[in-house]
C-alpha cells in the first residue's frame, strides 16, 4: 500500500523558484519540470525504499530530465518530502532529518 506524502513548507518554495526559472528560459518548460517532479513523487509514494539513503534516514530521488533531486524521509505511516533541490548545490546544503514529525 502506498504511503501518503507530506511536504515541508520549503518544498513549495523550491518548486516555485525552479518553475519560475524554467518558465523564463522557455514558456512551458516550467510545466514540464513540475510534471517530472510529480512523476518522482508518485514513484516515491509507491516505492519509498527504492532510492538510496544519502545521510542517515534521508533518501534522494533524481528527477527525470532535470538536474533536480527530491529529498525525503520514510516514516512508519508516511513519507516526508524535505526539499526539491538542484543537484549542483553544495551537498552541505542538502536537507538532513531533524527529528520525527517535522
Amino acid at each position: 500500500m502506498p504511503l501518503p506524502l507530506v511536504f515541508r513548507r520549503k518544498v513549495g518554495r523550491d518548486l516555485a523558484a525552479a518553475y519560475g526559472w524554467y518558465e523564463e528560459q522557455r514558456p512551458g518548460l516550467g510545466e514540464r519540470f513540475l510534471t517530472a517532479v510529480e512523476a518522482s513523487f508518485e514513484t516515491i509514494e509507491k516505492f519509498p525504499d527504492m532510492f538510496a539513503q544519502i545521510h542517515r534516514d534521508v533518501r534522494r530521488a533524481i528527477v527525470s530530465r532535470f538536474p533536480y533531486a527530491v529529498f525525503y524521509r520514510v516514516e512508519t505511516s508516511r513519507v516526508v518530502v524535505l526539499a526539491v533541490q538542484h543537484t549542483a548545490r553544495n551537498p552541505t546544503s542538502w536537507p538532513r532529518a531533524r527529528g520525527k514529525g517535522r
